[in-house]
């Protein structure tokens, strides 16, 4: 189940760059969660030719992530954002403006990442 829901986040990044019919292979398989079978009949192709579309595409997935990294850098960012809410909700409730060079110190390391 884990594999499946990295390669959907992977899908979501870099679905665009596959080629127009492995993408629809590889989109009814992982987010349509059709079988290899039902796929095989829709698009009148063998069951091991569905199986290595998907295998392809994969590896082309994580290839790409592996190159690019833009799940990660979109990861860390989210921490970042994250824990610049909390030390605002901090700072919001307790009216300590301490806090504040923490936020710029995140804050340019989002900007320095993008």
């Amino acid at each position: 189940m884990k594999e499946k829901v990295e390669l959907s986040i992977l899908f979501d990044f870099y679905g665009e760059l596959l080629k127009s019919h492995n993408k629809h292979v590889f989109e009814d398989y992982i987010l349509n969660d059709l079988s290899l079978s039902e796929i095989a009949e829709d698009q009148g192709i063998s069951r091991q030719g569905v199986f290595d579309i998907v295998k392809r595409c994969s590896r082309q997935l994580k290839d790409y992530e592996e190159k690019l990294c833009l799940v990660k850098k979109f990861e860390e960012t989210k921490e970042k954002v994250n824990r610049i809410k909390e030390i605002s909700e901090q700072m919001m409730e307790s009216k300590n403006h301490n806090c504040l060079e923490e936020i710029i110190m995140i804050s340019d390391k989002i900007l320095k990442d993008l």
